[in-house]
């Protein structure tokens, strides 16, 4: 039986031959980097493992990706105030199929006023109590050919706390905050740290390149190979171990203040005449106040007085 135990490596180095990459030590043994930087080798060591993809990884096999040890996934759903990523409902119903935990992300864009970004995202995203929180992504954007320019620092923090209260409203659930070493130096030191923050660091621990930043997930690499995606996938590691993550996902766990919440009371179970009978829907809350937004085709539920932001 020795020669057995081996076979999980060798099927490994198989993949990494043939997909043109260098197979990683650690947690997951299939998957790899096409180029690994020794700077970040210590996220190999962490135990939970996750992706982060777009339109750009093109047809993805899900259950190859699960069965790759994925643990969650992060999917692009919307990015300004008008455009969809057109693989964001093939990707979400894909990997809900696989059973890899999902979350959308909005990829924000500097010269659309915050309100309308919120609204576009909320009108998009499925209403799914078992996804994960949503994600901002906020860094800039100088390849843009619409809209390359910064703006002032005062005003993204003001874009920033609009959209991030917005989510939560509209999910109950704390959003994530993703960033690159520019944007964070820049804007965000100092801000927003009661939130779970996910940071893009390549070539290093994020220690070294994020001043006084506890970090929740961290994308250190790019240039990933999973089995189930052709080409590059970023990958991320989650910063805790599976007690926090699995809290996380129930919300008994805030990884952003790194805090335990009050575990909720376990619902009283039916008697056994009823058990079979379909759950009891407890009925929805009223309908936030709404707000008109300019030039919007119909009213929007907010629960801000909305500005041009």
């Amino acid at each position: 039986m020795p020669r057995l135990r081996t076979l999980p490596f060798l099927l490994a180095a198989a993949f990494a031959v043939l997909g043109g990459c260098v197979a990683m030590e650690g947690n997951y043994p299939a998957k790899g980097d096409a180029r690994p930087h020794p700077g970040v080798a210590s996220a190999h060591r962490y135990p939970i493992h996750g992706i982060d993809i777009s339109r750009w990884q093109g047809e993805i096999d899900w259950a190859a990706v699960k069965g790759a040890g994925t643990r969650f996934a992060y999917i692009k759903a919307t990015e300004g105030g008008d455009h969809i990523d057109p693989a964001f409902l093939r990707n979400w119903e894909g990997a809900r199929r696989a059973g890899v935990r999902r979350g959308a992300y909005h990829f924000v864009y500097w010269c659309r006023p915050a309100h309308e970004q919120a609204v576009w995202f909320k009108r998009h995203i499925p209403n799914d109590p078992e996804a994960l929180p949503p994600v901002l992504d906020v860094e800039w954007n100088g390849h843009s050919k619409t809209c390359p320019q910064k703006i002032d620092r005062s005003l993204a923090l003001e874009k920033i706390q609009l959209m991030l209260t917005e989510l939560e409203q509209l999910t109950g659930k704390k959003p994530v905050i993703y960033t690159d070493i520019t944007f964070h130096k820049e804007v965000l030191e100092g801000q927003f740290n009661d939130y779970p923050y996910w940071i893009r660091s390549t070539a290093a621990k994020p220690e070294t390149r994020y001043e006084d930043r506890l970090w929740a997930f961290w994308q250190f690499t790019t240039t990933g190979r999973i089995p189930g995606i052709k080409g590059d996938v970023d990958r991320n590691a989650f910063f805790g171990n599976e007690e926090q993550f699995n809290g996380w996902i129930n919300g008994e766990f805030d990884i952003g203040t790194r805090q335990w919440t009050k575990r909720r009371q376990s619902p009283a179970q039916p008697s056994p005449s009823i058990v079979n009978e379909p759950e009891f829907e407890a009925p929805r809350a009223e309908e936030p106040p709404v707000a008109i937004i300019p030039g919007a085709l119909e009213p929007v539920p907010s629960s801000l007085h909305l500005g041009r932001l």
